[in-house]
Formats: C-alpha cells, structure tokens, sequence
C-alpha cells in the first residue's frame, strides 16, 4: 500500500488542469482580436492597444460575478451559459460609459477540477466574449477541494475597454425633458436570484423541469436564460446619435440604477405602463405575495438597459435600434427638482 502524500491525493489534480487548458483553447481562440498578441498559457495576457485610433484614450474597466444564478447551473447541470453571464454582467457595466470591450478575463474557483465541466464554462465565455466583441486573453482556474464541493464552483469576471475622452459618457449633460428609453431583457439576467429561488423552489415547491405554459419552457430554462448582452447595438448607435447617460439595470432596478447616472438636483419618473413585465416576474411576485416596490427594486422587470437623450434625437435613435433588431421603449422622462423632488418614481 502507497502511503505517500501528493498534491493529487489531497485533491488537486495538475494533470486534470493541464488537460482543462488544452480543452478550451479552440474557444479563447474563437475570441482573438488583431490587438491580441500571445495564446494562454502566459503569467499574463498582451493587448496592445491601437493609440492611433484614439485622440485621448480612457480605460474603462469593470468587474462582477453572477451571483446565485450559479445554483441554478450546477442543479441542472447545465454548464455553457453561465459564462454567458458573466462576461454579459462585465461588458454591460464599461458600456454605460460608451466604452467598447476589447479583452476579458476569467476566474474560475472549483471544487474538483473537472475538464469537461471546465470547457462548458470557458465555451460560455467565450461566447460571450465574441458577441460583445472582445477577447478572452487569460484567466485563473483554482481547485479548490475543502472550500467547494465537488461540482461546486464559482466565477467571476474582469473587463477593460476604451473610449476616447471627449466621447467618455457620464450623464453630467442629462437635462429635464431629456427622454429615457429602455431594451428589453431576456430575463432575470442575473440579479435577485437569492429571491427568486426563495419564491419559487423553497416556499413554493416548484421543480426545474416543470413546464410553465406562460414561459414555453420549463422553469429551469428560464431561470438559466442568459443576460443580454447590449454592445454592438449600444456602439453602433452612439455613432449615429448623441446618448447623454446609459445605465445597466442590475441589482436595484431601474429606479437605483438610473439614479447613478442623473446629475443631483435632477429626478425622473417613470411609465410602469410601458414596462411588458416579463412572466416570471409576474410568478414571483404572486407567488410570494411580493409587493410592487420590492419588485421593482430587485429585478429589471423586463428591463435591462437603460439610455438617455434629447428629444430632438428620439426618432432618429428609436428608428436605428429597431433596424438592428431592438424593440425599446419609452420610459418616461427626466425631471427638475422642483417636480420629482430629486427622486425617480414609478407611476
């Protein structure tokens, strides 16, 4: 009998890691941008930016996870897209600032490094990578045994785009009457998921793998639908139109997440009669008797991006997104102070 200790023994398999990358490079490389210089396996990743194209670059940078949208995955043993939300969650945020993505970065914790497991993962960030347009130059995978079960894992993202600095989007400009437009979610995306497992798989009892009439799929596959992400058609508009603010409507909602971007002495409100409130948000909140506000404060009910403009430029913008597929809404408007007392209010 072998008595002697290893690394492998003690639950953390190099070979099985080795193995892991060799399996997701064919989806890295799926992400490769021009700017991009070497393939992983580096201590780090080369983006050489292209200055000439900039007068005065500005990094943008973000980082996020996804939350317990994570439990959902690993119960249906669905593993391909939640790296769709995760680097959705990153991208969106930098977007706001009229950033464009140009590289991501991954880390990976997990209880027993399994190299199929790990491919799915890395196959959904890559993904996502390639459909907000950037690349996925790195990232850590740590096994982790003792601190995650085995088929447990988390995951968290890191993004960096650029924007030139006379184009950098803050919301210092948002005047009242300025008009708020919002794009519809997939979904839940990837907040309030502590909440809605709450709802409906503890107190309400429901399965997975029910079929739900409202949704055309069962609850699983919705529950995992992945968060859109909004880039190209963010990008292509700002090209063509003057956008004052945008706001990634995550934890919050829409009132704290537009909120971030208006100048201080500027409110807004609302037209809850506009907002097509998705079905599973309907479920969650009849089904655990939750109140209006805590809805709304919690999820994006149907709403997952938000921007501000003039109305000297809605047609024009109104027309481009939905040329491009889009379908966004009129929200409402902005306020003075005098009229909103400096709050956003949903009628």
């Amino acid at each position: 009998m072998d008595n002697k200790m290893s690394y492998k023994k003690a639950g953390v398999d190099i070979d099985a890691a080795n193995l892991s990358v060799e399996m997701i490079k064919k989806w890295v490389q799926m992400t490769k941008r021009p700017e991009v210089l070497e393939g992983i396996g580096s201590f780090g990743g080369f983006f050489a930016l292209d200055i000439n194209k900039y007068k005065e670059p500005v990094l943008v940078s973000g980082t996020d996870g996804v939350g317990t949208k994570l439990k959902i995955a690993q119960m249906l043993g669905i593993h391909d897209t939640i790296g769709i939300d995760l680097v959705a969650m990153c991208v969106n945020d930098i977007l706001v600032h009229g950033a464009e993505p140009l590289f991501f970065l991954d880390y990976i914790g997990i209880g027993q490094l399994e190299p199929d497991l790990v491919e799915n993962i890395v196959k959904g960030i890559s993904i996502g990578c390639k459909e907000a347009g950037c690349a996925l130059i790195g990232g850590e995978t740590a096994e982790m045994p003792g601190f995650y079960k085995a088929g447990e894992y988390d995951l968290a993202g890191f993004s960096v785009g650029v924007v030139d600095r006379p184009k950098l989007i803050n919301g210092h400009n948002i005047e009242p009457e300025d008009i708020i437009i919002g794009l519809p979610s997939s979904g839940i995306h990837s907040n309030g998921y502590s909440l809605a497992r709450k709802v409906l798989l503890e107190d309400g009892n429901l399965k997975l793998d029910k079929y739900i009439p409202d949704f055309s799929k069962t609850l699983g596959e919705e529950l995992l639908s992945p968060t859109r992400i909004y880039v190209k058609n963010i990008l292509e508009l700002l090209d063509e139109v003057e956008i004052k603010g945008m706001a990634h409507i995550t934890g919050g909602g829409i009132v704290e997440n537009l909120a971030r971007i208006l100048p201080a002495n500027l409110g807004a409100q609302i037209n809850q009669a506009s907002i097509e409130v998705l079905p599973i948000f309907d479920l969650i909140a009849s089904l655990g008797r939750v109140e209006s506000a805590e809805m709304f404060r919690t999820f994006n009910m149907g709403i997952g991006f938000v921007l501000v403009l003039s109305s000297l430029h809605l047609d024009k913008a109104i027309k481009h997104l939905h040329d491009k597929g889009e379908k966004p809404i009129v929200l409402g408007r902005v306020l003075t102070d005098a009229e909103s007392a400096g709050r956003i209010t949903i009628k």
